[in-house]
């Protein structure tokens, strides 16, 4: 039986070892396909299709697994098969992946940009505008918090040393991290980059507050200025 025969089927009309959920007890959550996990979550199809088909479609109309966070659900619910149960219930599941990757401990050490990079990694890697924040550390380099300075492209004239190191001062942070995302996914340093990292480097000699690194975070990866040794 070929698999485009298979997903033809009935879910139940499927051998055992086909079956998404009898699939992910006998093999593991990671052998499931992105319909498959789709279609344990909906549950069932519709006259059609099966659930499988029915979530491969769902995905299709996202464009692709990445963008199914964005779809929203009056875009799922024009998907015949998809009522409101099961477009809440795939909305609240996206939303539960979203929260356990981006969950942040209360104290968080930093002992090099990876650790940065996955502290952030989901909350910017999706952005669709440059967001710049400052990530303010104190003597045990634990993040104490991060604040957001601008929102746009990023250029020295929005990104003001005053308002970079005025919650540094307030709260009595004698390090921080300049942290932004670039939403086209390369995260090569642009002139205007290098420029502002420059510049708030020299102001935080200036007033005691050490600047240890600029990370940039792209679809996946991300460039550390520090790493790079130019910091």
């Amino acid at each position: 039986m070929n698999k485009s025969s298979k997903l033809s089927l009935n879910i139940k009309e499927m051998t055992l070892e086909d079956r998404p959920r009898e699939k992910m007890i006998s093999k593991g959550v990671s052998s499931l396909s992105d319909a498959e996990l789709l279609a344990i979550l909906i549950g069932s199809g519709n006259k059609e299709l099966n659930a499988i088909q029915l979530a491969q479609r769902i995905i299709n109309k996202a464009e692709n697994i990445r963008c199914l966070q964005d779809i929203t659900i009056d875009e799922l619910r024009s998907i015949h098969g998809i009522g409101v149960s099961k477009a809440t219930q795939i909305k609240a599941a996206l939303e539960l992946g979203t929260r356990v990757a981006s969950y942040k401990p209360r104290k968080y050490k930093i002992k090099n940009p990876w650790d940065i990079y996955k502290y952030y990694m989901e909350v910017l890697r999706y952005q669709y505008k440059e967001i710049f924040k400052v990530v303010l550390l104190n003597t045990k380099n634990e993040i104490i918090t991060d604040v957001d300075i601008s929102i746009g492209t990023l250029n020295s004239s929005l990104v003001h040393p005053r308002e970079v190191f005025r919650e540094a001062i307030r709260r009595s942070s004698n390090k921080i991290i300049l942290l932004h995302n670039h939403p086209s996914g390369d995260v090569e340093p642009s002139r205007e980059d290098k420029h502002v990292t420059s510049r708030l480097k020299d102001c935080g000699e200036l007033i005691g507050i050490e600047v240890i690194d600029h990370i940039i975070i792209g679809d996946g990866i991300y460039f550390s200025f520090k790493e790079n040794m130019m910091i």
